[in-house]
């Protein structure tokens, strides 16, 4: 015969499930700053200089970009490979001494398509030789669809880029980067990841401007 569970298990149950939640949670907030090991300790000390601008933007999280992390142990991300809209092969590196917002996006994310029109004007505001926002989309096999949704809203100042096989979005969720849609990260001249935004932002609003402008003030820019 089964015995039932008495309240005293029940309450021990319910206190082990929540422990367990409790460090999943915890876990996943410690990689989203830090990322997962494999970035390689050259790649870390190459961003050992990104800490300034790092310090430089933390007391500016709030309002529209109160979700922003800043990076508690820098990582390269200069290895980032995706194509342009000829199908050409572009690179990070391609914008090195640039400070770049690079947003990952998916025509099927609303929050993505909700902010796409505000980072079209981030880039028509900010946008220079020292300054870019790049929008990659990761539809897979369909950037027909995504070049159509940039047409239907009369996006002007964005370049179209697409990461079509969905290894640019791999590599990043490996290094603990990329959880989810849209992925939003500021990046340095160096390649290295000043923060993480993990959905969506009006990335040209007072907020996110002043925090970029700091961004770019303090590389020197």
């Amino acid at each position: 015969m089964t015995k039932a569970s008495t309240p005293r298990s029940k309450t021990r149950r319910v206190v082990f499930l929540a422990a367990v939640a409790g460090a999943i949670a915890g876990l996943v907030a410690v990689i989203l700053v830090r990322g997962l090991p494999g970035n390689g300790q050259g790649a870390l000390a190459a961003c050992a200089d990104t800490r300034a601008l790092v310090e430089a933007v933390k007391p500016l999280r709030g309002g529209e970009v109160a979700n922003f992390l800043p990076s508690e142990q820098p990582i390269s991300v200069a290895d980032l490979v995706f194509v342009d809209e000829s199908g050409a092969e572009r690179k990070m590196t391609d914008y090195a001494g640039e400070t770049v917002l690079l947003n990952l996006w998916a025509t099927w994310c609303a929050p993505c398509r909700k902010e796409m029109p505000a980072l079209d004007r981030l880039q028509a505001e900010l946008g220079s030789e020292k300054f870019s926002v790049v929008t990659v989309n990761i539809d897979r096999r369909n950037s027909e669809r995504a070049k159509k949704f940039f047409k239907d809203i009369n996006i002007e100042n964005l370049a179209f880029f697409a990461d079509p096989t969905m290894t640019l979005f791999e590599t990043l969720k490996s290094r603990g980067r990329a959880i989810g849609m849209p992925t939003t990260m500021l990046i340095d001249g160096k390649g290295c990841v000043i923060g993480t935004m993990h959905g969506a932002a009006e990335w040209d609003s007072e907020d996110a401007v002043k925090l970029i402008k700091t961004a770019l003030g303090a590389a020197g820019e």
